[in-house]
């Protein structure tokens, strides 16, 4: 019996390309230009025997509502049905979505079904967050997983077969909540940073500045202000098209992601190393045991018995020194590490050393 210690395989990527422009479109979005969440709940019908059961009491009074309002009134404890199954919809508005525009949406059983497959969605009102309905849900439940065999512990469960999704299965009925853009806009940056949010100030002024006027100015670190300039006030749209289309040289701060689990490092083009020395060596224990068997002659009186020889093995192999110099790159530290035949835990336990010794300017994110 050996007791041996493993690591997967280290995948580390290091980013050293030199720098390129990114897009404003890829970088802000407009501030009152955004998706609106809708949900709705609704009926599943036309399950083969896979709906919601007797326990599940409100998919039962949602069918007997529906059929009350088709002119067909029926007791809800007074009806048994298994192709039947209440689900949540939602979906996401977009902005400017306009009414008769189609939306992909999401179906989820919230009872006891054990799968949706092959059932038809119900006509579905979905309401956004103040109360109101923006669309309206119906069509066929296309589900990612399905359920197979028999009952009695033979059946194979692929994914998730409560939980589905409809392609163009809802319609806008009411125009979505968006701001339009006028004459002020606020452009909020996805990663705030007051080093990109200078930059993209002074790309905008650089392009519509005139008689040194700056239409644009940041106010912090993720919101950068815009004022129109006059000759597009009545073309806000083309304005916003070439904003989006101008490039900004972005920044990020100095980081390192660390994924124990998968073995994966990935460290920015900026990170530095202070002049450091790193002495790296490895302490290998192996525990066998043996059993070894003693079996007495024969036509003796003896018993066959049975001995565990335990055998402590340990090694310990020689240390290896790196030494980094100063200003030292991402490369040569993936260099380094690399030349001392460093595994996945080792380069986690020696960034984390020498973040403490402070030779290491960069933020370290476990992940």
């Amino acid at each position: 019996m050996t007791f041996r210690s493993s690591l997967g395989l280290l995948a580390l990527v290091s980013l050293r390309a030199e720098p390129v422009g990114t897009r404003l479109k890829d970088l802000v979005s407009i501030e009152g230009v955004r998706d609106n969440q809708l949900v709705g709940y609704g009926l599943v019908v036309g399950l083969n025997g896979t709906g919601d059961k007797r326990q599940t009491v409100f998919s039962s009074q949602s069918l007997t509502n529906l059929l009350a309002r088709m002119g067909i009134q029926v007791s809800p404890t007074a009806i048994l049905v298994r192709n039947t199954a209440a689900v949540l919809v939602t979906a996401d508005l977009p902005p400017f979505g306009q009414p008769g525009t189609r939306l992909d949406i999401s179906v989820a059983a919230i009872g006891d079904s054990t799968n949706l497959q092959g059932g038809v969605l119900v006509l579905t009102p979905m309401k956004g967050p103040d109360g109101q309905v923006y669309a309206a849900g119906q069509g066929s439940v296309i589900t990612g997983g399905f359920v197979a065999g028999r009952g009695g512990g033979g059946t194979r469960t692929v994914n998730h077969p409560t939980a589905g999704r409809i392609p163009n299965g809802a319609i806008i009925e009411r125009l979505a909540p968006s701001v339009t853009p006028a004459r002020h806009i606020k452009l909020q940056l996805r990663q705030a940073d007051f080093t990109t949010a200078a930059r993209i100030s002074d790309v905008i002024n650089k392009k519509f500045g005139n008689d040194g006027a700056e239409p644009a100015r940041a106010e912090n670190s993720a919101l950068v202000s815009v004022d129109t300039p006059p000759v597009y006030k009545s073309n806000v749209v083309g304005f916003l098209g070439e904003i989006e289309n101008l490039t900004v040289e972005t920044d990020r701060p100095a980081r390192i992601v660390i994924n124990e689990r998968t073995g994966t490092i990935v460290m920015g083009k900026d990170l530095r190393i202070a002049p450091v020395a790193i002495l790296h060596g490895t302490l290998t224990v192996e525990i066998q045991t043996n059993f070894i068997t003693s079996q007495p002659a024969a036509l003796s009186p003896g018993q066959t018995t049975v001995t565990p020889q335990t055998t402590v093995t340990a090694k310990e192999e020689q240390a290896r020194n790196v030494v980094l110099k100063q200003g030292s790159s991402v490369e040569e530290l993936v260099r380094a590490l690399t030349a001392i035949g460093s595994t996945p835990r080792d380069i986690i336990a020696i960034l984390q050393n020498l973040k403490a010794a402070g030779a290491l300017d960069a933020e370290l994110e476990v992940i």
